[in-house]
């Protein structure tokens, strides 16, 4: 019998430990207060959408996050001098360690943003066999510049050497492989003069943001216009306290694109209510369509997700979104921590994003490459326990994760126990009982018998499910287990006592 190899072990004890910091700051909507305000800005729509489209979403389990632009051609460094920032917020960089008049220099860099190896179909098919089912691609990040011919901007890519739409290719080229295709859209825009952070106070600034929420508006119906067959945006740069105070705006504007476009899915961090409460509004309730805060980091518990729709969008490196030169500095997500990470997001009933961060030429970097490859093998295997499956309600267990479709139940197991027996904890009170399991990869039928192991007071029954020493396995697995409804007769079990 052969056993995960040490190396993959001591990933998965780091990954684990990455995840468990990450997982304690964020701790899903506050209490409910004990007497609900009266919001005139809240949900538009309370409760979950029942639509196709956002049905749509909560199969798709496995997508693909893109983050390219001008920041590109730095990759998060310039002259050797790695900046102490985010590759996508380089335009930011500031204080001694910034080259001199750097705001100015980012600011002509799309004056050589001319990706000559970009081919948005080589992109797509590459997403296709990872298993992504949608993708999130950055139109605007905060620098403003806009990867698709604005009319309402001096500062896209028709100005650049490049000049060719680029949306328009990543929007064909992923529909074209039946990938829904989501477009990232930044409130905030460090190119735009009428942009503020602050609140504007005087009358002149009050005019010059208007104009700026109308810019913004503008473009968010033009991206509508220009790409149909998008079915969402996905929102950055929503913090200011200028866009916060402009709830009434923020309102109408998200009423308005969804009556323009129906089925559109916009998450949680769009917009504010009156109170200011992002995410979540003054009672509670979720703001948009599914929660948004999961980025770079996953739920410790169910219980968490109060029965929200919600995705979570993660880095290979640490931080850092957009393409870094050199990713030697970093630990970087191996395969066996990020597929460890997109069935953690499946077990809770989410969708697990990986982004990528191309060069300036419009490549992937190798490690990107090799990733997308190794997760599309797992995932070609055992996609059945990854794609419209549900939440589990069995206890967490130390093999790995449980997600659930109709009466199959799946396990993902990264933890194999040395003596081949996996045991399954099940309440007495269960209606569905098991009644097969079998290797997914395989279809090899397993020997299992229930247990009940003579705990006084036990409330459960053990399933035991024994794997055959001849099985080996260098990937975690996958173990379905038929179900069908019914009552566990304890009284027919072995019994054993204390």
């Amino acid at each position: 019998m052969k056993l995960i190899p040490v190396q993959w072990c001591l990933a998965f004890f780091l990954s684990g430990l990455f995840m468990n910091a990450t997982a304690q700051s964020w701790t899903g909507p506050p209490e409910k207060p004990k007497e609900r305000r009266e919001l005139q800005y809240g949900p538009l729509h309370p409760g979950k959408r029942t639509d196709a489209a956002m049905q749509r979403f909560r199969e798709y389990g496995l997508g693909q996050f893109i983050h390219w632009g001008v920041y590109a051609i730095a990759g998060g460094e310039w002259n050797g001098v790695k900046a102490p920032t985010a590759s996508e917020w380089i335009r930011s960089w500031s204080g001694k360690t910034a080259p001199d008049n750097w705001k100015a220099t980012y600011d002509n860099l799309y004056k050589q943003f001319n990706p000559v190896s970009f081919d948005a179909t080589r992109w797509a098919k590459q997403a296709k066999a990872m298993g992504a089912r949608y993708v999130i691609f950055t139109t605007k990040h905060h620098d403003g510049f806009c990867m698709w011919p604005s009319r309402f901007s001096d500062y896209t890519i028709r100005q650049s050497p490049y000049q060719k739409d680029i949306v328009r290719q990543i929007v064909d080229a992923y529909a074209k492989e039946g990938i829904d295709v989501y477009l990232y859209f930044s409130i905030i825009d460090w190119h735009n003069k009428d942009y503020r952070s602050a609140s504007p106070k005087t009358a002149g600034e009050k005019a010059s943001y208007q104009k700026f929420l109308d810019y913004t508006r503008n473009q968010l119906f033009e991206l509508l216009n220009n790409y149909p067959q998008i079915k969402g945006f996905w929102f950055d740069g929503t913090w200011d306290k200028a866009w916060i105070d402009s709830y009434a705006f923020t309102y109408q504007l998200e009423k308005d694109l969804r009556a323009a476009h129906p089925g559109l899915i916009i998450g949680s961090r769009f917009r504010n209510d009156e109170y200011g409460k992002r995410h979540f509004d003054s009672n509670g309730d979720l703001l948009g369509d599914y929660e948004q805060g999961w980025e770079r980091k996953l739920p410790a518990k169910y219980e968490w997700l109060n029965g929200n729709d919600w995705d979570c969008v993660m880095t290979i490196p640490p931080n850092g979104w957009g393409y870094i030169k050199d990713w030697s500095p970093f630990y970087t997500k191996t395969s066996y921590d990020l597929i460890d990470m997109l069935m953690h997001a499946t077990s809770m009933g989410g969708n697990f994003v990986l982004n990528f961060g191309p060069d300036g030429n419009g490549n992937m970097s190798p490690g990107e490459d090799r990733l997308a490859k190794e997760i599309g093998e797992w995932v070609q295997l055992n996609g059945e326990a990854v794609y419209g499956v549900t939440h589990a309600p069995l206890e967490p267990n130390s093999y790995g994760y449980f997600t659930q479709k109709g009466n199959t139940l799946y396990l993902t197991v990264f933890n194999r126990p040395v003596n081949n027996l996996i045991r399954i904890k099940m309440p007495k009170s269960a209606t569905e009982v098991p009644t097969a399991a079998s290797l997914l990869v395989s279809g090899t039928s397993l020997k299992m018998k229930f247990t009940d192991i003579g705990l006084d007071l036990d409330r459960n029954i053990y399933v035991d499910i024994t794997l055959p020493d001849t099985f080996v396995s260098q990937q975690p697995f996958v173990i379905k287990i038929i179900t069908k409804s019914g009552k566990i007769n304890a009284a027919e079990l072995e019994k054993a006592h204390m």
